[in-house]
């Protein structure tokens, strides 16, 4: 049927469907295209494009600030940012813009071979680490392996919405990574609530006295 030419009501009929159809496959592609590309402009431009992306997460979304050879996923839901800055600079920006509202309280995560890192094997980790603890403004941060928080982000990733800010910062194991929390209600109201709930399901279950 392909191998011959359409005539007569066939042809006036088909062509301009088939035309339609190659049409919307290059807008798909384009669209495609453009999803997945990381955003990477210049100058300044790098702190709206995380405003914009952080303004859109919400409970159990992450953000990670990542050393220079962070790999691009190609993940939906995985959105990228190429900050022409280091470490500190990205996770000072995040953090203020985060403290700007009472909807989410990033929980701080730094790996734990960050702080075993010697100098003399990657010079400027010393400083590097100095101003990292500056900018993170007094926040409590929590330690673990980085294999253990690519698995933590690589599960989220399968349900939620992970924004990644790659630095430029040439250095091992210096990413950061944040997990959104409700910025209304902290782990000590949650951990009243869960034991005000589990006795509350003690008393349903023990009979009152006679």
């Amino acid at each position: 049927m392909f191998g011959t030419a359409l005539t007569g009501w066939r042809a006036a009929i088909l062509l301009p469907l088939m035309n339609m159809a190659g049409w919307l496959s290059g807008l798909l592609a384009v669209c495609l295209s453009a999803a997945c590309a990381p955003f990477g402009g210049g100058g300044d431009s790098w702190r709206a494009e995380v405003n914009r992306q952080a303004a859109r997460l919400g409970y159990r979304n992450w953000i990670v600030v990542a050393e220079a050879s962070f790999p691009l996923h190609n993940r939906p839901g995985l959105r990228l940012v190429n900050a022409p800055v280091e470490v500190p600079e990205a996770v000072d920006h995040v953090l203020q813009a985060l403290e700007r509202t009472e909807n989410l309280r990033p929980q701080v995560y730094l790996t734990r071979e960050l702080r075993s890192v010697e100098n003399d094997y990657a010079p400027g980790i010393d400083q590097l680490r100095e101003r990292l603890r500056e900018a993170m403004h007094g926040h409590e941060f929590t330690v673990l392996d980085q294999q253990s928080l690519l698995t933590l982000i690589e599960d989220a990733n399968r349900s939620f919405d992970v924004l990644v800010i790659r630095t430029q910062s040439a250095l091992p194991y210096c990413s950061v990574f944040m997990e959104m929390r409700p910025g209304y209600w902290d782990a000590e109201s949650e951990e009243r609530l869960r034991e005000r709930i589990k006795r509350e399901r003690m008393q349903k279950l023990v009979p009152p006295f006679p």
